[in-house]
């Protein structure tokens, strides 16, 4: 998930938040889109594919504003549609609502309770009829008329919310920023050195902006960002509970969470489990890519030399949060004829310490390194054609007004965001 905020020039704008986005591709390869806001009207653009293939010159242009919410998707819940994509869109008593959101919610089923307790069976049947996922439930929660703001609505909502978000939205003239009370995913608040503020899921997005990270946002914190500042308010203790698979694989190697880098914690994961698991073997060979730097500190803590023995395609973008088993098989075929097998493993999903063994062409890395195998084995299964799923101009969509039922939402993944606010943050 990714939103920003800029009063910076306009090309130069738009040129920030496309490269804030791509700086968070990793974290989802489905769908992009941006919502912007002028101050009047929010506007949407979104489609399928990646950032480098959803947006072009001609979409850019058409974003106009000051203030706008992006999002990078990866599907953990909803189908992997064009209806799914975010930002999402609502509207409230006093105009529309863009989120995005990088999380899993686990209570949805009482949230849709509440939709229809506060909005009626009409909006809940509506929201069912357009493939409903959790931000959806989210955005159309935010449009709550009994309150006069977003801001005492998501205050008086977000402690009914259980489970995993980091969530950036906004209306047509404030950002709004807040993250689960466990922390569960990264969320930081950055700052521009010419004015402005960014809100990202990682720090790498702050980089590429030349943003200067000023902190986490903390959590069970809420931010309101707009032209008085940066303020804070707490809807929940904090009760930090951070996710090992941000280090293990979906946070980039140059980000730091909690003040250090992923790659130094991935080296250090490396060297614990040699201290804690030593082996006799020849070799520590790493899966790329995350699993390269902790066997590289699993090499270095056990004297056992490092050496490479997957090559992974350095073009067909992450595999394992593709949206399904065959299209993760078929992304990364096995290429050529590679020594493998009779091995001991260090851990199953990040890196080998192999012996001497072969391995056939067309084996699946997964079914040839689960057991020692004869010299010369054939592990017993095909490799399957390659799928793409790549949108084309014909297929995209224009940029739409704010409309009350336009997007069914789902899960996140990356966020960043630009405001042009230069004041100090302060805390209520």
């Amino acid at each position: 998930m990714a939103s920003s905020v800029s009063t910076l020039p306009a090309r130069r704008w738009r040129r920030l938040t496309y490269f804030g986005l791509y700086a968070l591709q990793h974290r989802g390869q489905e769908s992009a889109g941006i919502a912007t806001s002028d101050g009047d009207k929010i506007l949407v653009y979104k489609d399928m594919g990646l950032v480098s293939q959803v947006f072009d010159e001609a979409a850019l242009e058409a974003l106009t504003g000051h203030m706008a919410v992006g999002h990078a998707r990866y599907s953990t819940a909803g189908a992997s549609t064009w209806a799914n994509a975010q930002p999402t869109l609502g509207p409230t008593k006093n105009g529309t609502v863009a989120l995005g959101h990088n999380g899993n919610l686990t209570n949805t089923h009482r949230l849709l309770e509440l939709v229809e307790d506060r909005l009626g069976v009409e909006r809940r049947a509506e929201m069912h009829a357009g493939g409903s996922t959790d931000t959806m439930i989210l955005t159309a929660l935010l449009g709550w008329d009994r309150h006069d703001t977003i801001t005492e609505t998501a205050l008086e909502l977000l402690p009914h919310v259980e489970g995993a978000f980091s969530l950036v939205f906004m209306d047509e003239n404030t950002l709004y920023a807040a993250r689960d009370p466990q922390g569960v995913r990264p969320l930081v608040l950055g700052k521009m050195p010419s004015g402005g503020w960014v809100v990202a899921s990682e720090t790498a997005a702050l980089d590429i902006v030349g943003a200067v990270q000023e902190r986490e946002v903390e959590p069970g914190e809420f931010l309101t960002i707009n032209a008085d500042g940066v303020h804070s308010q707490r809807f929940a203790d904090a009760a930090p509970k951070g996710c090992v698979f941000e280090y293990v694989y979906l946070a980039r190697p140059d980000t730091k969470i909690a003040g250090r880098s992923v790659h130094a914690s991935r080296l250090e994961m490396g060297r614990q489990l040699a201290r804690e698991y030593p082996v006799d073997a020849d070799m520590v060979m790493p899966t790329p890519e995350s699993g390269t730097p902790a066997a590289v500190g699993y090499a270095q803590e056990s004297g056992i030399p490092f050496g490479l023995g997957l090559v992974k395609n350095a073009y067909v973008g992450r595999t394992f949060i593709q949206p399904s088993q065959t299209l993760r098989q078929a992304r990364h075929p096995p290429q050529g004829s590679t020594r493998c097998a009779s091995r001991s493993r260090a851990s199953a999903s990040w890196w080998w310490t192999t012996r001497s063994c072969a391995a056939t062409p067309n084996a699946p890395w997964s079914r040839c390194c689960a057991k020692p195998a004869p010299p010369r084995s054939t592990c017993g299964s095909r490799r399957r054609p390659s799928s793409g799923r790549a949108s084309t101009a014909s297929t995209s969509r224009p940029a739409t007004n704010s409309s009350p039922s336009s997007t069914p939402s789902t899960r996140s993944v990356s966020t960043w965001a630009l405001t042009p606010w230069a004041t100090s943050p302060s805390r209520a």
